[in-house]
């Protein structure tokens, strides 16, 4: 059993605090190098008291249930709403799509709120309370049952419901992103209304940050060859790039403007996925 160093006890708390911090983060709160933080990382993920990702670490999660809706909301706030200002720079207005239960998507839901002529069916109340503030958008709630940790909701009537509908634009997002290529969530009811979603979308967005690379869940949603484009925040580890390019799915990586003032880059299958370090296209 690992008995942590103070440093590595302060990295814990730093975690815990935030959900999930880079190791160049944790590299400069610390004072120590990249290398010293990757060997404190790897001790305490073999411990089991973190969960490595690409270029961090997380909370360990469990394969049957989610973070808390709570905790959800203050992890990786910057990125979502990069990710949020990337898909509506790209949604265009007058269009019609659905949003569906989640903390990025109500990031969007809040980025969308000065388009005009839009027409969205959610099964979020809180994307439904965010969009009905703006008078040009008609909002269609569906039907089912209210899930009260996030308002999200569910149900066989939901996915009957989400069946009447063929809209131009499904926005949907997930909880992780398998080495292999499937996407996965942790309720199954959920799921089903998010394969509900990709059938009655005649394209499917996917708005996932980098922390869904490579996490752990338990129920199937699809795979990326149902998905037309991908919007993250930081270029995807080279594995997912060329599961990207195979399946043909466009990505867009809404970069940080302090480090990378040119704004959010978009790749498709035909750019180059595996040159790992570098944004992975050019801006649009």
């Amino acid at each position: 059993m690992l008995n942590p160093n103070p440093r590595q006890a302060g990295m814990l708390e730093a975690v815990r605090a935030q959900g999930s911090a880079t190791v160049e983060a944790l590299a400069e709160r610390f004072g120590v190098t990249l290398q010293t933080v990757r060997r404190d990382v790897k001790l305490l993920s073999d411990a089991g008291l973190l969960a490595r990702f690409h270029g961090g670490v997380r909370l360990p999660a469990s394969t049957t249930e989610n973070i808390a809706y709570r905790q959800r909301q203050g992890l990786n706030g910057d990125a979502k709403r990069r990710i949020a200002q990337a898909v509506a720079a790209q949604v265009p207005e007058g269009c019609s799509l659905i949003l569906n239960i989640g903390t990025t998507t109500e990031a969007i839901a809040r980025a969308l709120v000065h388009h005009r002529g839009l027409r969205v069916i959610t099964n979020n109340l809180n994307v439904a309370a965010i969009l009905s503030d703006n008078p040009d958008c008609e909002v269609t709630v569906a039907g089912g049952r209210v899930r009260p940790r996030d308002r999200g909701i569910i149900g066989e009537s939901t996915v009957e419901f989400m069946a009447q509908f063929r809209v131009d634009i499904g926005v949907i997002g997930i909880s992780s992103i398998e080495t292999d290529g499937t996407l996965r969530d942790f309720d199954v009811r959920e799921v089903k209304v998010a394969q509900a979603i990709i059938r009655a979308s005649r394209q499917v967005w996917l708005a996932a940050d980098h922390s869904k690379f490579d996490r752990a869940a338990m129920v199937e949603v699809g795979r990326l060859d149902q998905v037309d484009q991908l919007f993250t925040d930081r270029v995807p580890p080279p594995a997912f790039s060329a599961l990207l390019a195979d399946a043909g799915v466009a990505c867009t990586v809404a970069t940080n403007p302090g480090a990378d003032p040119a704004g959010p880059h978009t790749t498709t299958a035909a750019d180059n996925p595996d040159t790992p370090g570098e944004d992975i296209g050019d801006s649009p």
